[in-house]
């Protein structure tokens, strides 16, 4: 039933930088075969082979078992000053096999679909884009290829990042955040990434990146900073909020249709923080110690499915990974991004993230913002990066590398056809010059709006309490329920709240042009339904919140929880959360109101999980509505999930635990005095779910779970083999099958044979209730015991909305990476041994109908 397909596996032995810093190197052979390869960190070489038990160079091996993680105190491995040669790795050359596999434009994606069967390829454009890029620089003196990979400094451009004009280049503006064009007028305030990945639809992902791409290229961005796809480890971390949660596969796919609209709009897409930036305190002084196969199957996954996007951007990260800075770390950049994923973009730094000059040979292609601190007027590439290059340490070929891919880049998303200027001032809004003040909102508040509420999820529901149907009377009860004292923008970069809660704090944020509180969206509804609405914003004053719950139909308690970037603390929170206890005195507001009303209603805004046991079990708390953070739309969408205009069927993408402790990883304080923390990655695969499944925990609330006001049987389940009959794929596959590693080459991770679809479960889905809903159908992978996998772990979902009483046929798509484990001491993806089995169902522990695949 599918067309014929080619491998893009390209079986090559190849050169990068001096021996001593080559990524890695190989000796081409069949697949599975007694490899031996060279596989260096950032500037001493390690060699293994498939016989020895080694891991990867610059990875350390840790316990797979769930634990809690520690720190201990380490050095920093840096690159020695020498001279290193250069080889640039070759651009794929495959020719497209579509349908399968298309030649995609970026300005022209593939249709999104609740059931991914294409794997775009977008070699052909990045090709042309290079040959355009080769061209423009040709001519290009070394100072002038410097100046294409190094930032003006900090507020010396309009943007947050600026790379100056060139001759006939007309230089590049670099923008915050992953949700709004960030110290811009007349931009959306677009839901959080985690609201998005609640709704675990692919078409509401897609459409959120095109809007938010859209409105960047009118604003004259040529590179939005976002979307940010951190995992999630630590339910304390402070940036959680504007990532997709705590799965990888959940948030790879978010990423990926993310950036699928984002460059569909015009704008590059930026993928970040690589990698393993899982926490703000000691960002930029911990080294995260990440065992080379959780690396692989866990963090590093969502940044494979951002290359498979076309992504133009990777931005590295502040912090360690073991023991060398992210941007000074060969492993990752080199080997793992530009080698085994075959990323064709630029490498960026985080902001003030460059720690050396020679960082340019271990793969970051462009410092940002430019001047080693802020305002410092001094960088380590600009004149350092020149003197490097003419003393022969850093080769010409590698800087022409450098500039090369960031142009290629500027021409891979067409912004060399009159693409806007920057129109606005990022640090100067009174600059009513640069400032043009160009509306790009559109009709994006509908889709703000419509993503609110499908990330709404409905976690308890009892006695028909929702949806609400004319109550006389209510009232809205904590400051969440209202609009903020002094406006949406009161705090600088939203750094506090005393009003409702829709979005997190620091740079992942931008101005709101407004903000609908759930006061206004139900006083909206309720003066249609003839109700009467009283409230009390008063937080402390636990006995008049008691009081005026007392008679009313429904009593609504709003209660948040916030964090954000570590730059700014808020309440003692330096940017993770000290707990997770709902903030505003929320639990005790709640318990205040449930004692004086039997028909209390709980909606919670918060950035991340909330030990709910004090409250939940309450008699009287009739409902809980787990609102998240939702945009400028907020109190419409929730309005719209109370009164049952839009049907919940967001998912959590994360767990909610009984007890902070229940979590594998925990957020580390202490830094016992050290330079440096090591904060070690003990739990390894066991991160979320996962690690609750593995050591048989109960959760709360399990991760994908979430309620309807309908509800839904799982029947006539069948999984079918697709075949693939293209003759350079049949060794590949029939090694695979075999259980052989995958080779290790350019592309060996992104390959199409891997991630070609070849199998295809379907089933059906009743709506046996009388109202419209929609479903979400979650398959879980259980790998045999052998394999050292979680129990459970997430491989595909899909929507689906059926009427009353209807049935509708469902798909989930499986490739053979899905299938697959990483193979530490073959460096590649095999099939485990044995019997690979399957769940369908409603959450990770709601399982509905079980197969197995076909071997």
């Amino acid at each position: 039933m599918m067309s014929k397909l080619l491998s893009l596996l390209c079986i090559i032995p190849f050169v990068l930088g001096a021996p001593t810093l080559a990524s890695s190197a190989a000796t081409p052979s069949t697949p599975g075969g007694n490899v031996s390869v060279t596989v260096a960190g950032p500037y001493s070489p390690v060699t293994t082979s498939s016989n020895s038990s080694s891991t990867s160079a610059n990875s350390t091996t840790y316990s797979a078992s769930a634990s809690t993680s520690g720190a201990s105190t380490t050095g920093v491995v840096t690159i020695p000053l020498s001279s290193y040669s250069f080889t640039p790795y070759p651009t794929p050359t495959l020719n497209p096999r579509p349908p399968v596999f298309p030649a995609t434009d970026p300005l022209n994606p593939p249709t999104v679909s609740s059931d991914p069967q294409v794997v775009p390829d977008f070699a052909p454009a990045w090709s042309a884009a290079y040959q355009k890029a080769k061209s423009l620089i040709s001519d290009y003196t070394i100072e002038e290829k410097v100046n294409i990979t190094t930032g003006v400094g900090w507020e010396n451009g309009l943007c947050v990042g600026n790379i100056p004009p060139n001759k006939n280049f007309p230089g590049l503006c670099l923008e915050d955040s992953p949700l709004a064009v960030r110290f811009a007028d007349y931009a959306t305030a677009f839901p959080a990434g985690i609201q998005v990945a609640s709704t675990w639809n692919r078409a509401l992902m897609r459409a959120r990146g095109l809007a938010l791409g859209q409105e960047f290229k009118g604003k004259g961005v040529n590179i939005a900073l976002g979307p940010m796809m951190n995992m999630g480890r630590v339910a304390q971390g402070g940036r959680n909020w504007e990532g997709f949660g705590a799965d990888p596969f959940l948030t790879g796919e978010s990423a990926y249709e993310t950036i699928l609209g984002l460059q569909n709009g015009g704008v590059q897409a930026t993928a970040k923080h690589f990698i393993n930036n899982e926490q703000e305190h000691f960002r930029t002084s911990e080294s995260s110690n990440v065992d080379d196969r959780t690396q692989h199957e866990i963090y590093a996954h969502p940044f494979l499915r951002s290359v498979m996007a076309g992504v133009s951007s990777v931005m590295c990260s502040y912090n360690l990974i073991n023991e060398t800075y992210a941007c000074n770390n060969d492993k990752m950049l080199n080997d793992i991004l530009k080698r085994e994923y075959a990323f064709q973009g630029f490498v960026q730094s985080d902001w003030g993230a460059t720690m050396s000059t020679l960082s340019a040979v271990a793969g970051l292609d462009m410092t940002m913002p430019g001047d080693i601190t802020f305002d410092s007027g001094d960088s380590y590439f600009g004149g350092n990066l020149t003197d490097y290059v003419n003393d022969g340490y850093i080769s010409i070929a590698r800087l022409d590398d450098m500039a090369t891919r960031i142009i290629a880049a500027w021409y891979f998303l067409h912004q060399d056809e009159a693409y806007p200027a920057t129109n606005f001032n990022a640090f100067n809004p009174n600059d009513e010059v640069n400032n043009k003040h160009v509306n790009v909102q559109a009709d994006h508040y509908k889709l703000v709006r419509e993503i609110g509420a499908a990330g709404t999820v409905l976690l308890k529901n009892e006695n028909g309490a929702l949806p609400l149907n004319k109550p006389r009377n209510l009232v809205l009860i904590g400051s969440d329920a209202g609009p903020g004292k002094s406006g949406p923008n009161e705090f600088s970069d939203q750094g506090g709240s005393d009003g409702i809660l829709a979005m997190g704090w620091g740079s992942g944020t931008g101005y709101f042009p407004y903000l609908i509180s759930p006061l206004e969206g139900i006083q909206e509804r309720a003066r249609q339904d003839g109700s009467s609405v009283f409230w009390d914003f008063d937080d402390w004053n636990t006995a008049l919140a008691g009081n005026m719950a007392y008679g009313q139909a429904v009593a609504l308690v709003f209660t948040s929880s916030d964090s954000g970037e570590g730059y700014i603390t808020v309440d003692g929170n330096e940017g993770d959360r000290n707990n997770l206890t709902a903030w505003h005195d929320g639990d005790d507001l709640i318990l205040a109101v449930a004692a004086q009303n039997n028909n209390t209603i709980v909606v919670v805004n918060s950035v991340g999980p909330l030990i709910i046991e004090p409250w939940i079990e309450h008699p009287n708390i009739t409902a809980v509505v787990w609102a998240g953070i939702q945009g400028q739309e907020t109190g419409n969408a929730i309005a719209d999930v109370l009164y049952g205009a839009y049907n919940p069927s967001g998912r959590l993408p994360y767990t909610i635990a009984k007890d902070l402790a229940d979590y594998p990883a925990q957020l580390v304080t202490d830094d016992s005095g050290s330079e440096i923390v090591t904060i070690d990655y003990t739990e390894g695969l066991f991160i979320d779910y996962r690690h609750f499944d593995q050591a048989n925990i109960t959760p709360r609330f399990e991760f994908g779970f979430g309620l309807s006001y309908t509800t839904f049987t799982y029947s006539e389940l069948c999984v079918t083999p697709i075949q693939s009959s293209d003759a350079d794929q049949e060794d590949l596959i029939a090694a695979w099958k075999n259980g052989k590693v995958s080779p290790i080459a350019e592309g060996s991770s992104t390959a199409l044979w891997l991630h070609e679809p070849a199998f295809q479960v379907t089933f059906e889905v009743t709506n046996t209730g009388p109202v419209s809903g929609t479903e979400i159908p979650q398959l879980y992978i259980h790998f045999p015991s052998s394999a050292g996998e979680p129990p459970s772990v997430l491989k595909g979902f899909t929507n689906v909305e059926i009427s009353p009483y209807d049935t509708k046929q469902v798909s989930i798509t499986l490739s053979r990476y899905d299938l697959s484990i990483w193979d530490v001491v073959g460096q590649g993806w095999r099939k485990p041994d044995g019997q690979v089995s399957f769940s369908v169902g409603a959450s990770s522990r709601d399982f509905r109908l079980q197969g197995d695949i076909p071997t």
